[in-house]
């Protein structure tokens, strides 16, 4: 996971009841570096997000979507671990 304050700008999808004027809206906003890329080929491919933190070696991240799944982003060393247990 990137160290706070390491972003990507990246387009993406502002939903009516995150935007200023209640519209839907396209808009250009920093994202943490190290899920850049995974935002922005999710809405690239028409799944939306609403919102994403890596967690920053912190805890985990997260990307909300915007039918309210949320994807968990562990650390490889996290993963490694979740699945050895199966």
């Amino acid at each position: 996971m990137c160290k706070w304050g390491t972003h990507e700008e990246v387009i993406v999808p502002i939903p009516p009841d995150l935007s200023c004027d209640g519209e839907f809206r396209m808009a250009m906003k920093k994202i943490d570096a190290c899920i850049a890329p995974i935002v922005k080929a999710l809405n690239q491919g028409g799944v939306y997000t609403r919102s994403c933190c890596c967690g920053h070696g912190e805890r985990d991240g997260h990307i909300d979507l915007w039918d309210g799944r949320i994807l968990v982003i562990k650390s490889k060393e996290d993963a490694d671990k979740w699945l050895s247990e199966y």
